[in-house]
């Protein structure tokens, strides 16, 4: 028999490979296992730092973002004051602007009345060397001459004067004397007789007077009432339209012809004073100065009286209705020539006299 052969030594040389092999194998596991662990712990190291860097600069972040809020907040505030303010001041500029607009057209408004006035001003002082000339060629004579003293205003205080200048003169049958009883019986007479009577006469002077006070630059209308309003300036004693235009003292034709109409005329009828102030509302311009020749209060309304007789009371309440129709920048001159049975009369008229700023008297018998 023959004998089987061992492999002994084949079988370790097998193993030891293998466990040589095995052994190899788990000592580059080892080596490699170590090294990514070392190098795992380093790359952590370094995120580590990194990520406190991020947080770090993230708080950093935040704090400047809160800071550049506030900042944000503040400018914002800083700039609504600001634009407040300018808002403020673009109001002031254009109220300044607009009152420098007004300033400078009221400065233009005042350099046109000036030049005006100055315009005005040659004109007058034109005027007055005109009149001047005038009063030389004249040698100082008036265009109506006054029989007597002449000129006495200083008795009476009630001066003459004006650009537009009305007389009036009481038309009414009381202008024929003062007491009740001759103004009857005069009343019954015939016109040359009544106007023959001494307190028509005296009336009349009183025009004459006034009318030689006139001055020569004037413009005049010459009005008589009663129970009505006429003009002596028309060549009719009738009151029409054309009757109420201003007439110019020019050489006095037209002042002589209207004092000679009133020569013509006898007092007669009642005292309507009211239809001679709507006929004074009517002039235009509208006058300077009115001197109105009365002897009392009004005796006739806007409607006719129920009885012939008309009480004080009754006249005194006409007086003042009439009175209410004249614009007040209208100066009344009054010369009363006291009428017996009427002791309200003085009053009444010289409180109208002193209300529009003109003068009142009641002269002597003797005047003027």
């Amino acid at each position: 028999m023959r004998k089987r052969r061992r492999n002994v030594g084949f079988s370790l040389a097998f193993l030891d490979v293998m466990s040589c092999g095995f052994g190899a194998v788990v000592l580059i596991f080892l080596i490699i296992n170590h090294e990514s662990q070392k190098t795992q712990e380093v790359r952590n190291k370094d995120l580590l730092a990194e990520m406190r860097l991020l947080d770090y600069q993230v708080l950093k972040g935040e704090e400047d973002l809160f800071e550049l809020s506030e900042n944000q907040q503040t400018l914002r505030a800083k700039l609504e004051e600001s634009e407040l303010k300018l808002s403020k001041l673009i109001r002031e500029l254009q109220q300044r602007l607009e009152s420098m607009s007004e300033l400078e057209r009221s400065t233009l408004a005042q350099q046109e009345d000036i030049a005006a006035l100055q315009s005005d001003l040659e004109s007058r002082e034109e005027e007055v060397e005109r009149l001047k000339a005038l009063k030389a060629a004249t040698d100082g004579n008036q265009i109506r001459a006054v029989k007597g003293e002449g000129d006495r205003q200083y008795l009476t205080g009630l001066k003459v004067g004006g650009r537009n200048i009305v007389i009036i003169v009481d038309t009414s049958a009381s202008m024929l004397d003062e007491t009740i009883v001759n103004v009857l019986r005069r009343r019954n007479m015939s016109d040359e007789k009544k106007r023959l009577a001494p307190k028509w006469q005296r009336t009349l002077r009183t025009v004459d007077w006034l009318a030689a006070q006139l001055p020569l630059d004037a413009e005049f209308q010459l009005y008589g009432f009663n129970e009505q309003v006429q003009s002596f300036l028309a060549e009719e004693p009738q009151r029409s339209t054309s009757d109420l235009d201003w007439q110019p003292m020019a050489d006095g034709a037209a002042l002589n012809s209207g004092i000679e109409r009133l020569r013509l005329i006898s007092p007669g009828g009642g005292t309507n004073l009211e239809s001679l102030m709507l006929a004074v509302r009517e002039l235009s311009p509208i006058p300077d100065n009115i001197y109105l020749i009365t002897d009392g209060l009004p005796t006739r309304g806007a409607t006719a009286p129920r009885s012939a007789t008309v009480d004080g009371k009754t006249r005194l309440k006409l007086f003042r209705e009439a009175a209410t129709r004249l614009p007040r920048q209208i100066p009344v001159n009054v010369i009363l020539f006291p009428m017996e049975g009427d002791p309200m009369a003085s009053a009444a008229w010289w409180q109208l006299a002193r209300l529009s700023g003109g003068a009142f008297i009641s002269p002597s018998w003797d005047w003027p």
